[in-house]
């Protein structure tokens, strides 16, 4: 007798979502000023939702446009709060998935979702876009499609970055866009070849905020916190930077520049030479690509503080350090250096590096050890993330050298 709990519950569930709905549809129509389109094809079939990733609030945009429940792949971050991952998983049931590895666990759990009708969803892209241009799609997303054999709803949004940029706590008062533009049904994407499937998926999902879209974003907040993703000056190099309302400025150079209603940057009494936040970000990341990380492995790089966080994974976390001293070198990360209690994180000790939500910095070690850096509100994680994967691709373990994290 096959005793195995299903994973969808057929009563608690619906009255969850509709809760759900009703309860965050203001927040999503008035403060993010977004109407999800209601997606018609859905005739009692269950479904495989791919949708882009824009803002942390996406999954209650995406949730009003399906009266199905959706069971969204949620990282390990969701489920290791102690009791409040217990009570999410109760009443929601997302899909547990480990970022830091290919999870062969949240496989299983979707195959068996879809044996039992349910829909589904997840941001192939695997991370919120810091620049507003769709991020990268691993390849690995076809295989799932194809393993899966549901229909697949390719859903988009448009306007989040503009609303709220991932590196923002401020939302700005404008307009998304949001709904399914494409299906790909079961035989379709069974006749197409993986590279054409691929393409359908990336096409469908893409989405350049780094343009006049007509729109305007309403906030006296627009550049606060952008020092959560820029490390990179383009006068004087690697710098930190320091944000006030709608200014961002360089603490080495005093580069000043201003984040628009229209998203465009301007230099405050200099010019400045990108437009938009994605050519300043593509910049950054072009710099990154052309070092060589050992080169700078006897001076630090940066200097950060942050908690020390182990991860207890789908359980909880524990403080191990609190505000510790975190030097930034090309080859590794050392936590209160020249203490007694010095802890050295080399990056050849390191299989994957991730960004949760907005800034805290999650280390996969390979002993199966999880550490988080828990950072200040201007902690920037990316300078972190982006520098090991240039490493790893010098090192020959990544090897796709446009992949640095993200």
């Amino acid at each position: 007798m096959n005793t195995q709990k299903k994973w969808i519950k057929k009563y608690r569930h619906p009255i969850v979502r509709n809760i759900i709905v009703w309860a965050t549809y203001p927040f999503t129509r008035f403060l993010y000023g977004c109407k999800p389109e209601r997606f018609t094809g859905e005739n009692g079939r269950p479904h495989l939702v791919l949708f882009n990733h824009q803002t942390v609030f996406d999954q209650f945009i995406v949730q009003a446009s399906f009266r199905r429940p959706i069971y969204f792949v949620g990282t390990e971050d969701l489920f290791s709060m102690g009791i409040v991952s217990r009570i999410i998983r109760f009443f929601c049931s997302p899909i547990p998935f480990r970022k830091q590895s290919m999870d062969v666990a949240a496989l299983r759990t979707m195959m068996k979702i879809a044996r039992e009708g349910g829909t589904m969803a997840l941001a192939p892209e695997g991370n919120i876009t810091y620049s507003g241009k769709t991020e990268y799609i691993r390849k690995s997303i076809v295989s799932l499609v194809k393993a899966l054999k549901l229909p697949v709803a390719l859903y988009r949004i448009d306007g989040g970055f503009g609303v709220q940029p991932r590196w923002s706590n401020a939302i700005r008062r404008g307009v998304i866009h949001a709904g399914v533009v494409r299906v790909i049904e079961p035989e379709e994407a069974a006749r197409c070849t993986d590279a054409e499937l691929y393409d359908i998926i990336k096409s469908a999902l893409k989405v350049n905020e780094a343009r006049d879209d007509g729109r305007r974003y309403v906030s006296n907040r627009r550049a606060e916190h952008l020092e959560r993703v820029a490390y990179w000056c383009p006068r004087c190099g690697l710098s930190a930077f320091r944000s006030k309302g709608n200014l961002i400025t360089c603490d080495k150079c005093g580069q000043t520049v201003e984040y628009g209603e229209d998203k465009r940057l301007r230099g405050v009494g200099l010019e400045f030479p990108y437009e938009w936040y994605s050519d300043w970000y593509d910049a950054q990341q072009a710099f990154i690509r052309s070092i060589d990380p050992d080169k700078y492995a006897g001076s630090p790089l940066f200097r950060d503080r942050a908690d020390l966080m182990d991860v207890i994974v789908y359980r909880k976390k524990k403080r191990l350090r609190k505000n510790a001293k975190v030097t930034l070198y090309g080859d590794r990360i050392v936590l209160d250096e020249n203490a007694e209690s010095a802890l050295t994180l080399r990056f050849s000790d390191i299989t994957v590096a991730a960004v949760q939500l907005r800034n805290k910095l999650n280390l996969q070690l390979s002993d199966g050890k999880l550490y988080q850096l828990k950072g200040s509100r201007c902690f920037n994680a990316v300078k972190y993330i982006n520098l090991f994967y240039r490493y790893q691709f010098i090192h020959g373990v990544n090897r796709d050298e446009l992949y640095l994290g993200f």
